[in-house]
């Protein structure tokens, strides 16, 4: 069975602009519309990847909306995609990424797969601080001489070793441990 489509939310309450975007994005992702805030976090669910949300609707804002998202912590990213000129204001709010409208076709279509890409890097990220754990535990409490020729502690390394080269691509090429330590407490700092 084929992995499903990433799920986009639109959350527009422009019902032409929501159209436009649909069309853009149909042929990639599973495109859900909302015309309010209130449909919005109605069609919020887990299989929701990413939403576009414009900050000004009628009801319930995008603002609040994202407020929503990110105090229900639900694992999706999102862009404000708004004629809201930013101000010092998106400084405290939890969106992925801003884009200001107008926007073009390939500007949507290059937020999305960034931000799916963001998704896939922290999951990386995640599943590579459990394995790393797990390695130092392992070597904390066992010799060398215990951990040498064990089949299960030679996969959790290469997978280390493999999760290592996928992020440090990711990352822009990371030359070695110090640099890759050094750019991963980077991103955390930011975040």
């Amino acid at each position: 069975m084929a992995d499903p489509d990433p799920v986009v939310l639109l959350v527009e309450d422009e019902s032409d602009v929501a159209e436009t975007y649909r069309l853009w994005l149909e042929d990639e992702y599973e495109v859900r519309i909302a015309y309010n805030g209130d449909e919005g976090i109605e069609q919020l669910d887990d299989a929701v990847d990413v939403v576009l949300l414009d900050r000004m609707m009628p009801g319930l804002s995008g603002d609040d909306v994202l407020e929503y998202i990110r105090t229900e912590e639900l694992g999706c990213r999102v862009a404000m995609v708004t004629a809201v000129e930013p101000d010092f204001d998106i400084l405290e709010m939890g969106f992925d990424t801003y884009l200001s409208k107008p926007v073009k076709g390939h500007q949507l279509q290059e937020t999305v797969a960034n931000l799916l890409e963001r998704s896939e890097y922290d999951s990386l990220l995640q599943e590579y601080y459990a394995l790393v754990e797990k390695q130092a535990t392992l070597q904390a409490s066992k010799n060398r001489a215990e951990l040498e020729g064990q089949a299960e502690f030679e996969e959790l390394t290469e997978r280390i070793g493999d999760l290592r080269e996928e992020l440090s691509e990711t990352l822009g090429g990371i030359e070695d441990d110090d640099d890759f330590i050094a750019t991963l407490h980077r991103i955390e700092d930011e975040s």
